[in-house]
């Protein structure tokens, strides 16, 4: 498997794909027009959860999830937790700046969707994560 780096734009997000184990959402998202990243990422994790690494370790920082790309989010997630099924480890981060209420409590609302429980880190900018 390659690594996978797709870079941000003023909507969406910076994501990077590693092999090693190490998965990365950064940035805003807030495109609601489909293309083809979230199908390229979408096809690296289902190939990834197929034979993952040991520990896989997720990091959520966003400035911005509307609701839209929230479900998104959400499915990806839903796929990457699969790596449990195959006896393996993982970690998410959730970094949230610390006066973003709502960002925090979409982190909770997913951790209990997916039913893993997310790490919460507060940040006072998510541009240094």
């Amino acid at each position: 498997m390659d690594k996978v780096h797709i870079l941000p734009t003023n909507t969406t997000p910076e994501v990077m794909l590693d092999p090693r184990g190490f998965i990365k959402i950064k940035g805003r998202a807030i495109d609601e027009r489909r293309s083809k990243s979230p199908e390229q990422i979408t096809d690296w994790i289902d190939a990834y959860v197929l034979n993952p690494a040991g520990m896989t370790e997720v990091t959520v920082a966003l400035e911005f999830l509307n609701s839209f790309n929230t479900l998104i989010l959400t499915s990806l997630l839903r796929k990457i937790v699969q790596v449990i099924q195959h006896g393996k480890n993982i970690t998410v981060k959730w970094y949230y700046e610390e006066d973003d209420v709502d960002l925090f409590e979409r982190g909770e609302y997913i951790s209990n969707t997916i039913d893993v429980p997310f790490e919460f880190i507060a940040t006072d900018k998510i541009a240094n994560c």
